[in-house]
């Protein structure tokens, strides 16, 4: 049995799918547990899924007691589910990273079924395969971050639209499924996505333009209404002011006064960093759209991916909070356009990015698995004291189940680049199994040198070892999210925020060891730490001298 395009020349055999799935299977679920929550974005995520394991709350989202209305709580829900599920196998923080894997796989699975729908049978691996290899899902796709979530919720947009003229039912619910995903997620952004793309479509083209399409798009508002409106309805019962925090202080009112400034310098981040963060999708996207630029009008399997990109680049460019990790969403349109690519891939383009692939990551492996053999070692050379500078403290050893782990995927990675036969597909595919195989050995070779400075867990242990028996509350100065939601989850340790009440300690994070000390005549310093490594955060802990403290057991 072969799952094959007519006149595909190149079919996915069982024994290659067997292959592929491998490959995904070990990119998705390598890193997912194994470490602590890392700063900034997981420390934060955690802090809020933590909140509703300890105080059953699932309507509000809280952070170490606190109301934190930035994002609804689908992915903190999910997240959560998975810690209780798995509560018996995985400390609360791997279960919960689990819901990452969860959304990521529905992710890969939605793009190649787009894949497949737009360019055929066999285009369907290859449509995850090049999203894999991109390097801005390496890192972020395995976070305990919500944007996964929405990840998820716009491949099933692509999905839906892909559908939106031939099976108005299935496009109907996958589109309106999708938005509420998203909705559910991250806020306002992807009904604001889905409005836009299903607006510009029919504007631009007239393949677009007919009763199918029409129906498909209005029969995705009774789906995604249910997402849409039953927990906002909710929260608002239960409190007008977190309803209209989170409504209009943190999504519609912070665009608008974001808006009325105008573009800025960062407008432009996307366009400037995609580049690397699309790679090697992006050139073989713009390949196919320069190739084909003559037949777009009746390319509507180019038309939709373009589309949704160009709108995702604008919108996403024009809104607050311009990171990095909010430009995911537009890998997807970008993965489907360089999945069209394959075809029309010229042998010499294919073989120059396969053979740069090849070079790259064996230089990588090579470099990865010397540099933690100097640390192991302690060859006093350079790059390992360079090593050892940045992570003080850090006492390296070796581990066997990491080491065989990172040695069967060095080997696996050797056979795999050598076994795969030659097609247009073959660069992407050991691009891919570069990125694996470079993933794999960060979280096997490289996780207790990362853990050892990303971590929380020291510094709250050693500050949880000072605090005097009692103590009424303790104040906090410049403390961000993602200590406080550390501080909650490693020590138990809540703090108060200097105006709220009038504490008798008092927690102050500052940007190095020199910043200037309280009034030393009212305060005692009792405590001051770090992270191992961090030298841009400091944290001091005082004792107010002259107050009468109450006898209130921490």
């Amino acid at each position: 049995m072969y799952f094959i395009r007519p006149n595909d020349p190149h079919p996915v055999t069982p024994a290659k799918a067997i292959l592929l799935g491998g490959l995904i299977f070990v990119w998705l679920f390598t890193g997912l547990i194994g470490h602590d929550p890392w700063k900034p974005d997981e420390a934060y995520s955690f802090g809020l899924i933590y909140s509703i394991l300890e105080s059953g709350n699932w309507l509000v989202p809280t952070l170490a007691g606190e109301p934190y209305m930035d994002k609804p709580p689908l992915y903190y829900w999910t997240a959560a589910l998975f810690a209780q599920t798995f509560s018996s196998w995985l400390p609360p923080h791997d279960g919960a990273r689990l819901a990452s894997g969860f959304y990521v796989a529905l992710t890969l699975l939605f793009v190649g079924l787009a894949g497949r729908k737009l360019y055929g049978e066999n285009r369907g691996w290859a449509a995850a395969i090049i999203l894999i290899g991109c390097v801005g899902m390496m890192v972020r796709a395995h976070q305990m971050i919500t944007d996964l979530a929405l990840l998820a919720g716009c491949s099933m947009m692509m999905l839906g639209f892909s559908y939106s003229q031939e099976r108005i039912l299935r496009a109907g619910v996958l589109l309106g499924t999708g938005v509420g995903i998203g909705f559910m997620s991250k806020g306002f952004i992807a009904p604001v996505l889905f409005i836009l793309i299903a607006a510009s479509l029919p504007l631009l083209f007239t393949r677009w333009r007919d009763r199918s399409y029409l129906a498909s798009i209005m029969l995705a508002l009774p789906f995604a209404l249910p997402w849409l409106t039953i927990w906002p309805l909710l929260l608002y019962q239960y409190s007008p002011q977190l309803f209209t925090d989170w409504a209009w202080s943190h999504n519609i009112g912070n665009w608008i006064n974001y808006a009325a400034g105008g573009p800025n310098k960062d407008s432009l981040y996307y366009a400037k960093n995609l580049p690397w963060l699309a790679w090697p999708a992006l050139p073989l996207a713009a390949w196919v759209v320069w190739q084909s630029r003559h037949r777009l009008p009746q390319r509507d399997d180019l038309q939709l991916p373009l589309v949704s990109f160009l709108v995702m680049l604008i919108v996403l460019s024009l809104v607050p909070n311009i990171k990095e990790v909010f430009a995911l969403p537009m890998l997807l349109p970008i993965t489907l356009l360089a999945t069209a690519s394959l075809s029309a891939l010229k042998r010499g383009a294919a073989n120059a990015l396969d053979w740069f692939g090849l070079m790259t990551f064996a230089l990588v492996a090579i470099l990865m698995w010397w540099g933690w053999a100097g640390l192991l070692l302690d060859n006093h050379a350079k790059i390992t004291q360079w090593l050892k500078d940045y992570q003080p403290g850090f006492e390296p050893a070796l581990q066997s189940t990491p080491f065989t782990l990172a040695l069967i995927a060095s080997v696996l990675w050797l056979v795999l680049v050598w076994r795969v036969g030659r097609s247009m597909r073959r660069a992407v595919t050991n691009w891919a199994a570069g990125i694996t195989l470079t993933w794999v050995l960060t979280m096997t070779l490289w996780l207790p040198w990362l853990d050892s400075g990303k971590s929380y867990r020291h510094m709250v242990v050693s500050m949880q070892a000072a605090l005097p028996d009692h103590y009424r509350c303790i104040g906090r100065s410049h403390l961000g999210d993602g200590q406080r939601a550390m501080l909650h989850y490693f020590g138990g340790i809540t703090t108060r925020a200097d105006h709220v009440e009038r504490c008798d300690l008092r927690l102050i994070q500052g940007e190095n060891v020199s910043a200037p000390l309280l009034n030393e005549a009212r305060w005692q310093l009792i405590w001051e730490g770090s992270r191992k490594g961090d030298k841009n955060e400091h944290y001091r802990l005082y004792q107010a001298k002259s107050r009468t403290v109450s006898d209130k057991n921490k």
